[in-house]
């Protein structure tokens, strides 16, 4: 779990750094398709991230939740995953 924390730190950091190349495109006045292919490269960058993050939670919280035979647990956790996939459909 550490290394994929730092993994996904790292991500994180490069992301970040590619947001202010993006930032500083507009300011140079840089062509609008070059600065559209730089957003959609962070758009996939985060959606990787956002599926590491996912994965690391139905693999430690929610099989925890299962482990642990708490129903109360166990709901809350299957119900914090059917919010968030509602908020990705949206």
């Amino acid at each position: 779990m550490a290394k994929d924390r730092s993994s996904t730190i790292n991500r994180l950091k490069r992301i970040e750094g590619q947001v202010r190349g993006i930032s500083q495109m507009v300011v140079d006045d840089r062509y609008c398709i070059d600065i559209l292919h730089q957003v959609q490269a962070v758009k996939a960058a985060l959606a990787k991230v956002e599926s590491t993050i996912l994965r690391d939670h139905a693999s430690c919280c929610v099989a925890d939740a299962i482990a642990s035979g708490d129903l109360t647990e166990q709901r809350e956790k299957f119900n914090e995953l059917i919010d968030l996939f509602d908020k990705v459909k949206r």
